[in-house]
């Protein structure tokens, strides 16, 4: 597995009051999404798709990510 991606994994455990701490699977997804985003930004910048959107929206929309 890659580091970074372990890196995002440790950051998703979350201490119970009672019982075992547990992994939250959605905020993994979504760190996994926004790191994506981040990377692909500085290059879209002057990107916009067909319906006059832009790709960095359309993938925060399609994944559920608020900015």
């Amino acid at each position: 597995m890659n580091q970074r991606i372990k890196e995002l994994a440790e950051q998703c455990w979350e201490e119970r009051k009672y019982g075992p701490a547990w992994f939250n699977e959605e905020k993994f997804a979504e760190l996994i999404v926004q790191e994506c985003i981040d990377i692909v930004s500085p290059y879209a910048v002057r990107m916009e798709n067909f319906n006059g959107g832009h790709p960095i929206a359309d993938l925060k929309k399609h994944f559920g990510v608020e900015a």
